[in-house]
């Protein structure tokens, strides 16, 4: 188990570290002047290359990286280069939204997903079944953007139950408000990624129905469905634990999409701001961190699946 433990770490410190390059070389190609961009339009050459020199701009690519690159170690993200204030106290702030909404998208799709999933397996051969499953391709088929205008519509518009936009002014401060104002969201992000999840679980459940030791189970005087319960559903918790690693990018991504949507001031909201604004330094940190997110999400399922899975510790021992 250490030196499994040893691997991941290293993987996840080369990945971070290939991401780093990457997101760093990927800004540096786009094209466009930053700090014609951040000068404005009415400044002179003289200005412009002033600036230039003043944010770094004119330096090496590669000391520019290490510049980075070494602040990371230290915990500095760097400072922006319209506002110049510091980076991570502000994505930190923005996380608070950002991060409780992945959390809840999570816990929505686990729902969803998890409980339709097996219930769509054991009714295969009933029109409950095929019910479930046509809805979940159709719903897994559905933009994130017209699934949540459709929750709109629904909950606010109609029913009046959810707050459409926006986010208390006080964040947390008060917790009823901001729970209620990420309601909605998590719920668009949820029913899609649920939607595959629920696909999964299906096909693992399927793979389990016929397994030797559930029919034994059953014959012993269990019935199905709690031979099922008791001895194939540990074995469908593995598989949607693994399916986990891979949904939690496409959750991110959709956070973005839906901080926007719902004028959520998140980690992604700020994203698309700061593009526009060509504000690499803060661009840059951004999505190393929202990268960094996704590998930690990665090592923590990987470590899990090992801890739980019998057959990987019988493989390593």
């Amino acid at each position: 188990m250490t030196r499994f433990l040893v691997g991941r770490v290293l993987l996840l410190a080369v990945g971070l570290l290939v991401a780093s390059l990457i997101v760093f070389a990927t800004l540096r190609v786009l094209p466009g002047d930053v700090a014609q961009v951040v000068a404005g339009a009415e400044a002179t050459p003289a200005q412009i290359a002033a600036l230039r020199e003043q944010l770094g701009l004119d330096r090496p690519v590669v000391l520019q990286y290490l510049d980075w690159i070494g602040g990371l170690f230290r915990g500095d993200l760097g400072n922006s280069l319209v506002t110049r204030g510091p980076v991570a106290p502000e994505i930190a702030q923005k996380l608070a939204v950002t991060l409780p909404l992945a959390g809840m998208s999570l816990a929505a799709a686990l729902v969803i997903g998890v409980p339709l999933g097996v219930l769509a397996a054991v009714l295969r051969r009933r029109p409950g079944g095929a019910v479930i499953s046509a809805a979940a391709q159709a719903v897994a088929a559905i933009p994130v953007v017209w699934a949540g205008m459709l929750l709109v519509a629904l909950f606010a518009v109609t029913l009046h139950w959810l707050p459409v936009q926006g986010f208390p002014l006080d964040g947390w401060d008060t917790p009823d408000r901001a729970f209620a104002a990420l309601v909605l969201p998590a719920l668009t992000i949820g029913a899609v990624e649920g939607a595959v999840i629920l696909r999964f679980t299906r096909s693992a459940t399927l793979s389990v129905l016929d397994a030797d030791h559930v029919r034994t189970a059953a014959a012993i005087g269990l019935t199905k469905n709690r031979a099922l319960l008791r001895h194939g559903l540990p074995s469908v918790a593995l598989t949607v634990l693994a399916v986990l690693g891979v949904q939690i990018a496409g959750l991110l991504v959709g956070a973005v999409v839906v901080e926007q949507l719902f004028s959520l001031p998140g980690v992604g909201r700020m994203l698309v701001t700061d593009v526009g604004r060509r504000d690499i330094t803060k661009v840059q940190s951004e999505l190393l961190v929202l990268t960094g997110l996704v590998l930690l999400v990665g090592f923590a399922v990987d470590v899990l699946h090992r801890v739980l899975d019998p057959r990987q510790r019988e493989a390593a021992s």
